[in-house]
């Protein structure tokens, strides 16, 4: 139980296979991501049934993660494949013309970002290349001016930081990747291009009514509008990812950090598990070893106790994505002792009452110099809650549904395992001693009733 911050790997082409994926969950990875935007449902579907069968096989549990495609915006098609000089002051048309664009123009497929552009507003091309301002606004077109030049070409996507954009956060691709995805009982679902609450309450409905399985929602915030509302956005969400993708094309990059680590502290007030994303190891796509800039961010991440850093494409694409995980793990490992053998105050968060259940468990297993805290949870609310409180001793919980146990997966310090017969004698004592804690002092929470118990 060395490594606190969990870890999140993106499945695709160079880790599907089951031999590399097992190595990679024995090698530290916590949440397998499932990206939507690039596999169709059945395909995912096989993904998720093998990955089952690996955790029973490791006798670990492994959260599944579908991550949804979401209202990604991209232009249309050009005339040639050549790509298209746009040159800072010429101007440029955005239309909902099907014609094939040329240098002065270039569809826009989608009306609703037609109808929702305003004057003044930019648009991004190219993760932010490109900048266009909107001059003057038509019926079925825009006539924007380059303020930022680049070569443009087919299908590049665009992002809007100024424009909220009157639209369902489930387009059809999404609608039908759930329904499907629904059907093999997935633990989270995670939720792109989040502009606001509603977005998280339409998918929550449209969830509930295609299953009764508990299915926990992730809102992935990238855009501006969604960091504006992060409390309201967290407040109805189950979990967030800050996606510094998206993120930094659409807010200025120095902004960055900053807005992550509030982002974090919002968490953390509201209980809600908190993912790192984006090229934490981007250079190891290609590289047997990281960047000494990576090593630092992902240390980094282990410092400000996020929940949880994710892999993209360094294992989807990359070269060896178990040297990925390896390597991850060894980071957060060394950085997730150091904080504990050299802690800040994290156990005091603004806004938490002194005499809160979960901060008072914290405490006491601080105080009392406890080796483990062990939680029975029936659900995931209580080892959640005490995680966010970040104690710096592991948090064993014993569950008796998988799904509980697969869900608290993504959150820091908490060590769950699923046992019907530990789970219905309560027995604190053997739950310790499955993970070779033989001596010392356990904080117990059962229905959050606490007590304090030696173990010789």
């Amino acid at each position: 139980m060395n490594k606190f911050t969990k870890i999140t790997a993106s499945i695709g082409p160079n880790s599907e296979s089951k031999k590399v994926l097992k190595k990679m969950i024995e090698g530290g990875v916590n949440v397998c991501r499932l990206n939507f935007s690039h596999d169709t449902g059945d395909v995912q579907g096989k993904k998720i049934d093998m990955i089952r069968e690996i955790s029973a096989e490791v006798g670990r549990p492994v959260a599944i993660l579908a991550d949804l495609q979401g209202p990604k915006h991209r232009i249309g098609n050009f005339e040639t494949e050549d790509r298209y000089p746009l040159k800072v002051g010429q101007k440029f048309i955005l239309d909902n013309d099907s014609a094939l664009g040329n240098s002065d123009r270039v569809q826009l497929p989608d009306e609703d970002v037609l109808r929702s552009l305003k004057i003044g507003e930019r648009v991004l091309l190219n993760d932010g290349k490109i900048e266009l301002k909107i001059e003057k606004i038509s019926k079925n077109s825009v006539e924007t001016s380059v303020i930022r030049g680049d070569e443009i070409w087919s299908r590049r996507g665009f992002n809007l930081p100024d424009t909220e954009v009157e639209t369902s956060v489930l387009t059809k691709k999404d609608r039908e990747d759930l329904e499907y995805v629904l059907t093999k009982n997935p633990d989270w679902v995670a939720i792109s291009f989040v502009q606001k609450p509603e977005d998280v309450e339409e998918v929550r409905d449209f969830i509930t009514s295609h299953t009764s399985h508990p299915v926990k929602i992730l809102s992935k915030i990238e855009r501006p509008n969604a960091v504006e509302r992060i409390v309201e956005i967290a407040s109805v969400s189950d979990g967030i990812m800050i996606a510094r993708g998206d993120l930094a094309v659409e807010i200025p990059f120095e902004q960055v950090p900053a807005i992550s680590r509030r982002i974090i502290r919002e968490c953390r007030k509201l209980n809600k598990p908190v993912i790192m994303a984006t090229q934490m190891l981007g250079s190891m796509v290609n590289s047997e070893f990281p960047l000494r800039a990576e090593i630092s961010d992902v240390a980094s991440a282990a410092y400000l106790r996020v929940d949880s850093t994710m892999t993209s494409e360094e294992t989807t694409i990359g070269d060896n994505p178990i040297n990925v995980i390896e390597t991850m793990s060894k980071i957060l490992t060394y950085a997730d002792k150091d904080a504990i053998d050299n802690p800040y105050d994290w156990s005091r968060v603004e806004n938490i009452p002194e005499n809160d259940w979960s901060r008072s468990v914290a405490s006491m297993a601080y105080l009392n110099k406890a080796s483990v805290i062990v939680v029975f949870a029936r659900d995931t609310i209580a080892a959640t809650q005490i995680s966010c409180r970040r104690p710096d001793i592991p948090i064993i919980a014993v569950c008796n549904e998988d799904v509980v146990a697969n869900q608290l997966c993504l959150s820091r310090g908490i060590f769950p395992i699923c046992d019907n017969q530990l789970f219905g004698q309560r027995d604190a004592f053997n739950a310790a001693r499955s993970f070779s804690i033989n001596s010392g002092k356990l904080v117990i929470v059962d229905e959050e009733k606490i007590s304090l118990r030696i173990l010789d």
